[in-house]
């Protein structure tokens, strides 16, 4: 099994409690016991990354996005099945190609670089994260740049073929704004 990151002391603390809890407590006879059906640190739509190396791409998503691992990484037969990476205010699984024959998802690199999904991250900082992730080993797609829609923002390729859009809103613009730029840069009634 591969020798996976060491978790981080911030990790080990409790869990918030949900409001819901609270009003469980104040009306004990109308309120049923509240079920956890989406973790904490989990989201509704929460995206699982399909990787051919899991040990590196952890490492990766560690020092270029300052991602934290959150529990153990679960493997069987050094193959890893489920990571969970908190990653700013979000977070991402993770899992091996062939981890599952069954129901079988690719990475980007076993299916000739073909990504159907784009990472789209926001930060105070994207040329902080830009700077970062190229220390990484990440490749420039389209450079970190202010962009006519309001935002400074980029595309990256990771190195297990995944694309990561870093960006930062700058302007908050109308839609008419945003058409009149768009004729503006690139011609015709926008």
């Amino acid at each position: 099994m591969p020798p996976w990151p060491e978790l981080s002391p911030t990790l080990l603390r409790p869990l918030p409690t949900r409001a819901a809890d609270h009003l469980a407590d104040e009306h004990p006879v109308t309120m049923r016991p509240m079920t956890d059906a989406i973790p904490e640190h989990l989201t509704t739509v929460t995206p699982r990354l399909v990787v051919a190396d899991g040990e590196a791409a952890i490492a990766f998503y560690r020092e270029a996005f300052g991602a934290e691992p959150v529990g153990e990484p679960f493997a069987i037969g050094g193959q890893l099945i489920h990571a969970v990476l908190k990653v700013g205010t979000g977070a991402m699984l993770l899992t091996e190609d062939g981890a599952d024959e069954e129901a079988p998802a690719r990475s980007p690199q076993a299916v000739g670089g073909l990504v159907t999904a784009i990472m789209a991250t926001y930060w105070d900082d994207p040329d902080a994260v830009w700077e970062r992730a190229l220390a990484a080993g990440a490749e420039v797609l389209y450079p970190l740049e202010d962009q006519f829609y309001g935002e400074r923002s980029g595309r990256l390729r990771d190195p297990f073929g995944h694309q990561w859009m870093i960006s930062r809103v700058s302007e908050r613009l109308s839609t008419e704004e945003m058409h009149r730029r768009a004729a503006e840069l690139f011609g015709g009634a926008g």
